[in-house]
């Protein structure tokens, strides 16, 4: 009798390959309507002529395809997820681009452009707008979830910092036809404020096979003293641990299974939560840390922090703290699924790098409307569903057609329930660790 084979488990990890499209097959977007395009400017535009005297300092001259017609030109190929240089570049010859009129170009001088516009000057405009877009966050008022609102009372910067890997490339023409297989884009790394939903900074590594440890000296150098950092197991490392204490910085990540440590003693001890003192590493790296044990649906969490005093941060924010890390995961959906990071227009490096900061350009556009959208309801950021204000911009763009309305975000606040912008609560939905991690307190201590 032939043995029964295990059911084969399902993949926990949701590739952008399984919703990739070739959008160069699709029809082409309605344009957008005049007030986002107003918006996108507005926060776009001053940013990109800010670069023009360093565009000349590299020694690039103007053209017809400057650098600000260009910037133009793929926030809009992203915006409305043109599929194809060849579509792009009939649409500037008939439509108002942004900022820009019409104008004739040929499909030959629009490649040309990308692949060599240096892709960094995207990166400045974006870097240049993030302090703007702060300042508009803390200008409105909007109800923060009570882990985040806690966290940002006690600390200067509420962060957390991941990476993800890009997808593959197309291998129609240059050297890329003639590897065997689509080869990858490489991977990003973002440091997103937890509250704002921002990115910090972002950085691209060329290689998709780069592990995270490699990134641990560009996220020294941004970090500010007060600030608490969040991560997941990947970026685990003891001398690390104890640079990010050194520079005053707190950390909040998952325990390993196989962690070794001493015992030092025992904050908390109950039948379904711990909270100890203990001591890791040798040497150099020997150090005191706390490591947070919850027993959660039969399983058991464990969470490590270099805030020792359980004052300052209590047990139950410390694992509230840590599911946030979830958000940026949310924006890494945002900018690839939703944004289009999942499909290259073209192979060349410049190009990718080009879309790379222009994608999260754009997610900073759409990140502060949605947040105008909380303020607007009197919401919490988490409540709102970024998908759902940017599918529901062609509801607006077809109302404001109408004489209906003449505001996206009063438009979209009135309608939000009908588009499904206000999240649903489930039954399912899992309760926060503020709410039951209290209540697994009161177990009696195991003696």
């Amino acid at each position: 009798m032939s043995e029964e084979k295990e059911p084969r488990k399902a993949s926990s990890v949701r590739h952008t390959r399984a919703v990739q499209q070739n959008r160069s097959k699709q029809p082409i977007a309605a344009p957008s309507d005049q007030q986002i395009r107003e918006r996108i400017q507005e926060i776009v535009h001053p940013a990109t002529l800010a670069q023009v005297s360093y565009f000349h300092r590299l020694g690039l001259r103007e053209r017809t395809l400057s650098f600000v017609v260009m910037v133009a030109f793929v926030l809009e190929m992203i915006w409305r997820q043109i599929g194809s240089v060849s579509a792009l570049t009939r649409i500037v010859q008939k439509e108002a681009i942004l900022w820009e009129q019409p104008r004739k170009v040929s499909q030959q001088a629009m490649s040309q452009r990308l692949t060599s516009l240096p892709s960094e000057l995207f990166l400045k405009v974006l870097l240049e707008i993030l302090p703007l877009m702060r300042e508009r966050w803390l200008e409105r008022e909007r109800p923060l979830s009570p882990e985040l609102a806690w966290a940002a009372e006690q600390y200067r910067a509420v962060l957390a910092v991941d990476g993800s890997t890009l997808d593959a490339l197309m291998r129609k023409i240059g050297l890329l036809q003639d590897l065997p297989e689509n080869p990858l884009a490489g991977g990003i790394t973002a440091l997103l404020d937890l509250c704002t939903r921002l990115p910090e900074q972002l950085w691209y590594e060329r290689d998709p096979k780069a592990h995270d440890q490699r990134f641990w000296t560009d996220i020294l150098s941004v970090l500010k003293a007060g600030s608490l950092l969040i991560f997941d197991k990947g970026y685990i490392n003891f001398s690390i641990f104890i640079k990010l204490t050194q520079a005053k910085i707190k950390f909040i990540t998952r325990g390993k299974t196989n962690l070794a440590y001493q015992l030092e003693r025992a904050i908390v001890r109950t039948a379904a939560v711990h909270d100890y003192l203990i001591w890791i590493g040798k040497d150099e790296t020997r150090q005191q840390i706390r490591l947070i044990e919850i027993l959660y649906h039969g399983k058991w969490y464990r969470y490590l922090t270099n805030e020792l005093d359980a004052e300052r941060l209590p047990t139950a924010y410390v694992v509230a703290l840590y599911w946030q890390r979830w958000r940026i995961e949310d924006a890494y959906n945002v900018v690839k699924r939703l944004l289009g990071l999942a499909y290259f227009w073209c192979g060349a490096q410049n190009v990718v790098e080009m879309q790379i900061w222009a994608t999260w350009l754009l997610y900073v556009v759409l990140i502060d409307l949605t947040d105008a959208v909380a303020e607007a309801l009197n919401k919490p950021f988490s409540a709102i569903s970024i998908e759902m204000v940017y599918r529901s911009l062609y509801f607006f763009a077809n109302a404001r057609h109408r004489g209906e309305t003449d505001n996206v975000v009063f438009y979209l606040a009135n309608e939000a329930k009908f588009f499904g912008i206000l999240k649903r609560k489930h039954k399912a939905d899992n309760p926060s660790p503020l709410d039951f991690i209290p209540k697994l307190l009161t177990v009696p201590s195991i003696p």
